[in-house]
């Protein structure tokens, strides 16, 4: 399709602006000296532009999304509707607390909520987004034992199997990284785990259930462990959609948690934004909380400052109407929807599993949480049909490809996680979709490697791409 500068004829114009309502002042010598790159086009042609872009795009209200780990669930209207009350979109983060009581009531209500599923005891909102979350965590980590002298805990210790952001945010933060292996059946090593910790450990970064979609037995051992040793625990919120009012993080030992609103609690989930990762934390870290809570005193709600905040990590309150949505959800849901959600997501991946056992190797052949991997490494050597032509066949079933190549443990992985918001119908069409690609790997592989064919753009050429990206229009 053209791009929107393409369509620009010289001298055409448009009105869906309103006239400026307010005097026009010089800027001097803070103007533009020359005139902004702007696209010359009809009313008809921006709307046919956005139509034809909203056409090639794909989402969970277009179909199936089994984004292994990322939770891409639906994100119902209900939320959208209460983010939009003029109420919580008409306020100013200045105004003074007592002409924003709903807002700071919805901050309060969300803590505890938050606070109940968690098993954590305080909570801030102020974080952006997951990885966001994870550094801020991290600092309360850090605060914690720096404040009492302990300034030889210089380390975080983090499973082979991790997000990527795990490391990247330990280093973020300060710390230098300890990656420990994980055993045959995809678990944390216990014997590498006791051999790592020591006087230097600040902290443990886990998941679980963990990126293999596999619920560590050993959970409580494991933070038991790193409490010994003088460290802390910190949870990767990222697969709490398969254990949420279930299981609890801080009923297994976690100290610190972070929650991807987005994945777990039905927000928006990419597009840039805006995302959420609240942190909560047990009730000796609260102190280092950045900014302020929000308290509920006999005349009302009202801001309070922690006494040895780590500082704020971002501008006023965090994404304020992303909360609104996810309280929403839950407040739907309530104490029983939300633990039948988790459940509806680990049967559903489990029926996918079992589904596709008999075609594909499973990474781990038993009973997993709210996702699984496969691994096409037989098929890669066999065929030469790697897990990347799987992905990419997809594409012309109207299907978003999983996650692939991760996690790193598994060679020529794909992880599938369908949500518990997917029908028993569309699961049907996922398998169906999975089985007749891999029949095809084996009697016309070379169709499978050149996947896709039906969408708006085939395969590319990905080497260009990551090399030589083509990112910005280029004007004459």
């Amino acid at each position: 399709m053209k791009l929107i500068f393409e369509r620009s004829v010289p001298g055409r114009r448009c009105s869906i602006l309103p006239p400026c309502d307010v005097p026009e002042t010089d800027l001097g010598e803070f103007g533009r000296t020359k005139e902004l790159h702007l696209p010359e086009v009809s009313e008809n042609d921006i709307s046919r532009h956005y139509t034809e872009l909203a056409k090639e795009t794909h989402g969970v209200n277009d179909g199936q999304y089994p984004l292994g780990s990322c939770t891409m669930k639906y994100n119902p209207k209900i939320n959208e509707y209460t983010a939009s009350l003029p109420g919580f979109t008409g306020v100013h983060p200045l105004q003074p607390e007592r002409t924003v009581q709903g807002c700071l009531k919805v901050l309060h209500t969300a803590e505890k909520l938050f606070g109940e599923i968690t098993g954590m005891d305080a909570m801030t909102f102020e974080p952006a987004a997951g990885a966001h979350g994870e550094f801020t965590g991290l600092l309360l980590i850090k605060a914690y034992h720096d404040r009492r002298g302990d300034t030889k805990r210089t380390k975080i210790i983090v499973p082979d199997s991790a997000h990527g952001t795990n490391p990247a945010s330990a280093v973020m933060a300060g710390f230098m990284v300890v990656n420990i292996p994980s055993t045959e059946d995809g678990l944390v090593d216990l014997d590498a785990l006791r051999a790592a910790v020591g006087e230097d450990t600040a902290g443990l970064m886990l998941t679980n259930p963990n990126t293999v979609g596999l619920f560590d037995k050993n959970i409580l051992t494991i933070t038991q462990i790193v409490h010994e040793a003088g460290g802390l625990n910190y949870y990767d919120g990222a697969n709490l959609n398969a254990v949420m009012g279930v299981a609890r993080p801080g009923d297994m030992g976690f100290d610190v948690v972070h929650l991807n609103l987005h994945k777990t609690f039905s927000t928006p989930h990419g597009g840039g934004g805006p995302g959420s990762g609240p942190v909560g934390c047990k009730a000796f870290l609260k102190e280092y909380l950045p900014g302020a809570g929000v308290v509920q005193t006999p005349d009302g709600y009202c801001f309070a400052h922690h006494a040895d905040s780590v500082g704020s990590v971002k501008a006023f309150y965090g994404n304020f109407l992303v909360v609104v949505k996810a309280l929403t959800y839950i407040l739907m849901l309530g104490r029983e929807g939300i633990r039948e959600a988790s459940q509806n997501a680990v049967l559903n991946a489990n029926y996918i599993r079992t589904g596709l056992a008999d075609a594909y190797d499973m990474a781990y052949d038993e009973t997993c949480m709210h996702e699984f991997v496969m691994s096409l490494e037989q098929e890669k050597h066999a065929i030469h049909v790697s897990a990347m032509d799987i992905a990419k066949s997809l594409l012309d079933y109207g299907i978003h490809p999983p996650t692939m190549y991760f996690p790193l443990i598994v060679h020529e992985a794909l992880m599938v996680e369908p949500t518990e918001t997917e029908s028993k119908e569309t699961l049907d069409e996922l398998i169906h979709a999975f089985l007749e690609i891999h029949e095809k790997a084996k009697t016309d592989p070379a169709y499978v490697q050149s996947a896709p064919h039906t969408t708006a753009v085939k395969r590319l050429d990905e080497v260009q791409a990551a090399r030589n990206p083509r990112l910005r229009y280029v004007f004459e």
